[in-house]
C-alpha cells in the first residue's frame, strides 16, 4: 500500500470547514479526477473517478466520523483498496487546520508508477488547496451533516438512525 499525507490550514471556523467536508457531492468542484460523487446513505458513497484516462467506480464506507475532529473512510469494492482520514484542527476561532492521510493499493503500471514518482502527493495537495480556496471564497459551508458514525457501526446500522438529520445536498434537498 501507498501512504499519502498532506495538510493545509484554511482561514474559516472549524464547524464551517468541517460541515462542507460532510458535502461530498460537492467534491468534483474541487478534487481533480472526480467525476461525480452519490451519497447512497450517511455511511456510504458511491465515486466515478478518471485519472491517467483510467475509469473507476466504487463505493466507500465511512467507518468512523466525529463533527468537527475526523471523517475515516474505507472502500469496499474489490477492484479499489484504499483507506484514508481527514481530522480537521480548531487553530483559533476562525482558522483550521484539515490533515488528510489516504492509504491506497495501486493498481496496474500507471497507478504503480504514478506512486513511485509522488503524482498523488502532488494531487492530494492540489486538492486540499482548491478546497481552501472553495470554502474561503464562499465563507459559509453549503449544507452540512453533524451526525455521529462510530467504528463499532462499521458494516452494521448507525447510532444515528438512518436518517440524516439536518442534513441538505448541494441542491438544497435533504437526505434520508
Amino acid at each position: 500500500m501507498s501512504m499519502v499525507k498532506e495538510s493545509i490550514d484554511i482561514d474559516v471556523p472549524v464547524s464551517s470547514v468541517y460541515n462542507q467536508w460532510t458535502q461530498f457531492e460537492e467534491f468534483p468542484r474541487f478534487m481533480e479526477g472526480v467525476e461525480d460523487v452519490r451519497q447512497i446513505d450517511e455511511r456510504h458513497c458511491r465515486w466515478k473517478t478518471k485519472v491517467a484516462g483510467v475509469e473507476r467506480e466504487f463505493d466507500t464506507e465511512i467507518v468512523d466520523q466525529t463533527p468537527d475532529e475526523r471523517i475515516a473512510w474505507r472502500s469496499v469494492t474489490d477492484d479499489v483498496a484504499q483507506k484514508g482520514v481527514v481530522t480537521f484542527q480548531r487553530l483559533d476561532e476562525a482558522h483550521t487546520r484539515v490533515s488528510l492521510a489516504l492509504d491506497f493499493e495501486p493498481q496496474g503500471m500507471a497507478e504503480t508508477a504514478a506512486a513511485v514518482l509522488g503524482v498523488l502527493d502532488q494531487r492530494v495537495k492540489g486538492d486540499l488547496k482548491r478546497f481552501k480556496g472553495f470554502i474561503e471564497e464562499r465563507g459559509v459551508e453549503s449544507g452540512g451533516w453533524r451526525g455521529r458514525i462510530t467504528p463499532a457501526d462499521a458494516g452494521g446500522a448507525s447510532s444515528t438512525g438512518t436518517e440524516m438529520p439536518g442534513a441538505t445536498r448541494p441542491d438544497g434537498r435533504r437526505y434520508g
